[in-house]
């Protein structure tokens, strides 16, 4: 059995140190479980914040940030998906995620491919996209990276599965504009998360913030660990908290044999 762990918060913006030490306060509650994965939200380092993706991105290898994922990692010996920092290169901006195995390496990193451009979404209009969808081959098992709006695009999560992926992540922001119909909004992302994995056989795993981030936009929580058969293991609704689960990837593997559906065009 493999298990996973789910940080949802809302990050103090611009306080990276902050937000670094809550996250480690929540492994460290929950470091006498079996961590095999450990799940950071989109931005868990500087909330939605445009000035703090504009003047202090991390660098290539993930700054101080990374840095210390890293050490956290090797503390607890567990891989990290790290949510998503924004990340310098070449004079351009991206929202990547950093996958960090036991020992403190960088195993991965992705670019989020699908930028968010609706509905008063501004994100393309200082983040280049990625191009290359990345499953990333952990002590565990196959995992299959997205950010945020990646999981409304079925056909990539289809891609990720033909590609290994037994495990969808997505650590993510899901805001809505204040005012908008809560209660609807949520069940929409508690169904996709669903259908994810019910549609592709796998787990998915996602890691949302949670709660107000001006006076403008919050964001919903309601972070899942769901299984291939469209269970829901672990749900953290609208509070900060820590969701945990044991999967079996044993189950993923045999109905990949069974019901060929990530073959199925």
């Amino acid at each position: 059995m493999t298990g996973i762990l789910s940080i949802q918060f809302n990050p103090k913006i611009r306080d990276k140190e902050f937000n670094l030490k809550k996250i480690e306060d929540f492994i460290y509650q929950n470091s006498e479980k079996k961590l095999d994965l450990v799940l950071f939200p989109e931005f868990f380092s500087t909330g939605i914040d445009h000035n703090s993706f504009l003047n202090i991105p991390e660098d290539e290898a993930g700054g101080k940030t990374i840095a210390k994922v890293k050490e956290l990692a090797k503390k607890f010996n567990t891989n990290i998906v790290a949510g998503s920092v924004i990340e310098k290169s070449k004079n351009k901006l991206y929202n990547t995620s950093f996958v960090i195995n036991r020992t403190g390496e960088t195993v991965a990193k992705y670019r989020k491919i699908h930028l968010f451009n609706y509905n008063g979404g501004t994100e393309g209009n200082r983040i280049s996209a990625g191009k290359e969808p990345v499953v990333v081959e952990l002590d565990f098992g196959k995992v299959g990276l997205n950010i945020c709006y990646d999981f409304r695009y079925p056909t990539m999560q289809k891609n990720l599965v033909k590609m290994g992926a037994e495990i969808l992540v997505c650590p993510t922001a899901w805001c809505i504009l204040n005012g908008t119909n809560y209660d609807l909004s949520c069940s929409i992302w508690q169904a996709v998360n669903m259908a994810r994995a019910y549609d592709n056989l796998v787990y998915t795993i996602s890691c949302n913030q949670v709660g107000k981030v001006n006076e403008r936009i919050s964001n919903i929580g309601y972070s899942m660990i769901v299984s291939p058969d469209c269970e829901v293991l672990a749900n953290a609704k609208n509070e900060e908290c820590a969701i945990y689960a044991k999967i079996d990837l044993e189950r993923v593997r045999q109905y990949k044999k069974e019901y060929p559906i990530s073959c199925i065009d």
